[in-house]
Formats: structure tokens, sequence, C-alpha cells
């Protein structure tokens, strides 16, 4: 069947009332997460993980996918009118729309934001729609050996894409391997680092006659051995994901020291473009359209890189130089297109082949677990009324975000008004109440506060949160596909290097940990120099 006829019924499927109410939940919560500072759709995501648990599978991945969509378009909104961007893509859209709305141009700036979003995302949902088939049928001759160096390029990719250090985030890694150790080996039936040990030797106190204290001993016999007993079956990727992302982001909020209030621009005069704005905007749309999509689809990519190309193509192509660093609309144009559109390609890796190449991409695979769906080539033949949908929804979103974001900037701006301690105190209730409505467990609930420290101690000391929660995920399949692969082998070990395709993906994880680094260091040479160009 081709690809329009897929897209199709996918359409069929996301035109449903229910799914589109999913949709525009997705896509309203998706903005007002945007435009508060701190909050991404990440986050988000995570929050309605236990939520979601009851709901219908593709309703539920359709709303994430709009909230990451509007998570996106809200970000600009933030940008422009607080000069504070609330997610890293929307740095460079700070640089020159938070000038052009000093000039009292910030109506222009987010009217060009939010249609240069509007034609990236659609542009590139019909890209994703023409490219995920073409992935899916290469993907399907992959054999263990592929699967697990495909396994390995996802950990260095999220290891160099996430964080300032390739480093910290290889440890990040780490600790979430670790943590996709625990529970019942499926081989074996051993259990591992459940604490079992512990409680056997408390046991052994408690029924020595010569021991003293054997209430205390029984006692914490009893506390390890209902720890153990949770552990058999692993840790819950939603407590895992909730508690990183919500509650290490509530304590680091509440740990930093007294904020002076943002100062808002206020929007003046028209909120419509000139014609001489569209003229300047077009070529930038299209462009950032270009640069973004494949820089979000490639194993290594990500949003930032997309906008500080983007960025650096318009300094270089533009009419106006002496416009750049004073409110040239080809900056805010150009680089929101490719933050968009690097949105959509973000997709392309995470369901063809189960990679995801950013933090919301990495919750975004835990949903579909939680759905007993596992993303990748299989996904599109098991699942295809899911799979389409979700993509047919990403242009039906679209279309709702040009409609929530213009006519309403007046309510997003007010949210920007919300105090933070309210905010984040209802973010740190909600989360909690959320888990333990999916897992009404003491252990549960302990192990939420214990992570939320986890993740706020990461942060403290700058370590990416992303690469524990996929280490967590694609841990126990990446060792899966290893057995697999060594016993076909009977133990031989080139097995691993036997075919082209392994070699080649292998060679793309070494890339992988190389390019980001490059390519990070001349964006932030950029912005540098630009702000270094500012102050004189």
């Amino acid at each position: 069947m081709d690809t329009f006829a897929l897209l199709g019924q996918g359409l069929a499927t996301a035109a449903q009332p229910m799914n589109l109410l999913y949709a525009l939940i997705g896509v309203t919560l998706g903005t007002a997460v945007g435009v508060l500072p701190g909050i991404g759709p990440a986050l988000t995501v995570a929050l309605l993980l236990p939520v979601t648990y009851q709901l219908d599978a593709a309703g539920s991945l359709i709303m994430f996918a709009g909230i990451y969509y509007g998570g996106m378009y809200g970000g600009s909104t933030t940008s422009i009118l607080l000069n504070t961007p609330g997610e890293s893509a929307s740095i460079i859209t700070a640089l020159e729309g938070n000038k052009m709305a000093r000039k009292g141009r910030g109506g222009p700036a987010l009217a060009t934001a939010a249609i240069g979003s509007f034609v990236a995302g659609l542009i590139a949902t019909l890209g994703l729609a023409f490219l995920a088939p073409v992935i899916v049928s290469f993907a399907l001759s992959f054999g263990p050996a592929e699967y697990f160096a495909l396994m390995l390029l996802a950990f260095v990719t999220v290891s160099a894409a996430f964080g300032d250090s390739a480093l910290r985030g290889l440890t990040a890694l780490v600790v979430g391997l670790t943590l996709g150790l625990v529970g019942i080996d499926l081989q074996t039936g051993q259990a591992r680092l459940t604490l079992t040990p512990i409680a056997q030797v408390f046991q052994g106190m408690a029924a020595d006659p010569a021991a003293s204290m054997h209430g205390l001993w029984a006692a914490l016999a009893s506390f390890f051995g209902g720890i153990s007993a949770n552990l058999l079956d692993g840790i819950e990727v939603t407590t895992l994901a909730v508690a990183l992302f919500a509650i290490g982001e509530c304590l680091v909020v509440a740990a930093a020291a007294t904020r002076t209030p943002d100062t808002i621009e206020a929007v003046k005069g028209s909120l419509w473009m000139t014609k001489e704005d569209w003229k300047r905007s077009w070529k930038p749309w299209l462009r950032g359209t270009a640069v973004g999509f494949p820089i979000g689809a490639m194993p290594a990519g990500g949003a930032e890189i997309g906008t500080f190309l983007s960025y650096s193509m318009e300094k270089n192509l533009t009419k106006y130089p002496e416009e750049f660093g004073n409110g040239a609309i080809e900056g805010v144009a150009g680089p929101e297109a490719a933050n968009n559109a690097s949105a959509a390609g973000t997709l392309v890796p995470l369901l063809t082949l189960g990679l995801p190449t950013s933090a919301t991409a990495a919750i975004m695979l835990a949903a579909f677990q939680q759905f007993g769906l596992q993303p990748g080539p299989l996904l599109f033949i098991t699942s295809p009324q899911i799979v389409w949908g979700l993509v047919a929804s990403l242009l039906i979103a679209n279309l709702m975000l040009v409609v929530l974001n213009l006519p309403l900037i007046g309510l997003w701006v007010r949210l920007l008004t919300i105090p933070r301690p309210w905010l984040y105190a209802g973010i740190l209730v909600f989360a909690t109440l959320g888990c333990i409505g999916a897992n009404p467990s003491p252990v549960e609930l302990g192990m939420l506060l214990l992570f939320g420290l986890m993740g706020y101690m990461l942060r403290r000391f700058g370590y990416p949160i992303a690469p524990v929660v996929v280490g967590l995920i694609l841990g126990p399949m990446a060792e899966q596909q290893l057995r697999r692969a060594l016993a076909i082998s009977q133990g031989d070990p080139t097995i691993l290097v036997h075919s082209w395709l392994a070699v080649a993906l292998l060679t793309l994880a070494v890339l992988a940990l190389v390019v980001p680094m490059i390519l990070r260091a001349r964006g932030r040479g950029q912005i540098l120099s630009q702000m270094a160009a500012d102050e004189d």
C-alpha cells in the first residue's frame, strides 16, 4: 500500500472525535508549557505517563505528540517577550526576537515564528510520512548483531547529544543501564540487584537464638524483603521518568536562590506581518526546514544544532547584515522553522528504529512501552493504525497550533505571571498522586522520592537526565540482542562485526560521539561572538 493510502487511513484515525480532543489537549498543554520557562515538553509528557496508563494508546500518543509540537511552538513566546529560552533550541530565537520586541515589533516576531513553525511542521511531517517506510523496509533485514549495534548507536547518541560533556552523558547512561539490570534475569531466572542478600542476612540474624535485638532484625528483614519483592519485576520506567524530570526539577527550583523578577516586553502595535516581513521570511522558513528536518532525523542530531546552523546560514545570506544582532526578522524565521522541523525529524529514528534523539523522544519511547508497543520496523506492521494515526495527527496539530498561538497570545503571556512556587508545588503534588495512582505501593513512593533526589543531584552537578531513562529502557533490549547474537555464533564475538550493516552502525556510533561536540563548539562560538558584539 502506498504512502498516500496509509496517510489517508491515518487521517481517518486522527479525525475521530476523541483523537481530535486528545490532539487539542496536547497542543494546548504543549503551548502552555513551552511558554513557561523551565518546564519543557519532556517534563509534561513524563507527568502524564501515569495518568494516561488506562487510556487509549492511540489517543494518548497523539496527545503526547501534540505536547511535543506545542512545546516547540510555545518556546518562541518566552524567548521573544522575556528573553528567557525555555528550551535550548529557543536560544537563537531570543537573540533576534527579543531585540524586535524591544523595538515594538514583538507582534511580527511572534507571527513569523508561528507561521514559520506551521510551514516547517507541515513540510517536515510529510517528509516523515514518506521517509519512514523506506527506513522500515531497510531495517526489517536487521538480525541480533545489527540490533545490538543499533542499541550501541542509541547509547552513544544520547550520551553525546545531551549535556555539555560526553563523559557526563556516558556516566548518566551507565546509571540507567545499571537500573535496567534490576529484576529477574529472563534467561537464568536469577534475581539481580534486588537487595535479596541483605534481606536474607537480616532473616538469619533474626533466626539466630544467640543474637540480641531479634525484633529489630526481624523488622529490617521484613523491610528489605518487601523492597526485594517489589524489585523483582524491575524498576518502572514511569516512576523513574516522573521522578527525574518532575520531582528533580521541582527540587532544583526550590533550592535556587531568589530570582529577580523577569521583565516581559509588551506586544505593541499589530500582530500581523507587513508585506516586507513576508518577503524577508518565506525563504528563511524553507531553508530552516531544509536544515532542521535532516538534523533532527540524524541519530546524533538535536534541535539546537539545527537552529545554530540556520542562524549562521541566514546571517551569511541576508541582504541586511547590519540588522543581525539588532532584531533581524530572518534570525527569528529561519531558526524557528528549523526548530519545529527537527521535532518531526526526531520522530523518524524514534518510530522506525526505536532511537530517541531528544529528551522528549526518550519519554515518548517510555510511553510506547507503557502501552506494550516497541517502536521500530515491526511497529509499522503490527500497529499501522497507531503509527499512521500519530503521523497524520501532526498535520492536524499544526493547524490547531496556528489557530491557538496568535489569537490567544495575551493568554499565553499571562501564564508568565504565575508565581513559580505555586507552579512547581502543583507539579510536585500532581506527579506524586499520578505515580501512586498507577502503582499504589509504599515502595513505589519511596523510589519516586529517591529517584527525585537523584534527579536533583544529576542536575546540580551538570549530568544530563535523558541518558538515564534511555539506559533503563534500551539496556535490557541490548542485553537480549547481544545474548541472541552470541548464542547463534556459539560464543564467537566476531559475529558483532560480521555484516557490513553492523560495521556501518558501529562507525556511526563513533561519529555520533565526535560530530555533536564539533557542531556544538562551533555553535557556541557563534553565540559568544554575537553576545560580545552586542555588548560592544
